[in-house]
């Protein structure tokens, strides 16, 4: 069983940050991609921000230069730094992995964290 917690979500207004955090736990062998997607309103889930074991990063268009994806491979934890933050970057975030549980490797989603963007 694994599971994918996510923190950090919150109320803020336009121009400010905030720092998401996911943490996976379980019966992990090994963890490959990291990311972030979100779903806004009346639209579809976009992906956000993913990020390799190895480091390598891949963004949105739309949070390039303001949202930085990093990840602590030793505690098994994604964040996301989001900076400059605007009112369209309201949503609900859920962080994703892709996890090998002996002897599978699946996708796995987190319960979503809240991001409100409003003055």
């Amino acid at each position: 069983q694994v599971q994918l917690v996510e923190s950090g979500g919150g109320l803020v207004q336009p121009g400010g940050s905030l720092r998401l955090s996911c943490v996976a736990s379980g019966s992990i062998f090994s963890i490959y991609f990291m990311g972030w997607y979100r779903r806004a309103p009346g639209k579809q889930r976009e992906l956000v921000a993913v990020i390799t074991n190895g480091g390598s990063t891949n963004y949105a268009d739309s949070v390039k230069g303001r949202f930085t994806i990093s990840r602590d491979n030793a505690k098994n934890t994604v964040f996301l730094q989001m900076n400059s933050l605007k009112p369209e970057d309201t949503a609900v975030y859920y962080c994703n992995a892709r996890i090998m549980v002996l002897p599978t490797t699946s996708d796995y989603w987190g319960q979503g964290t809240q991001v409100t963007v409003s003055s």
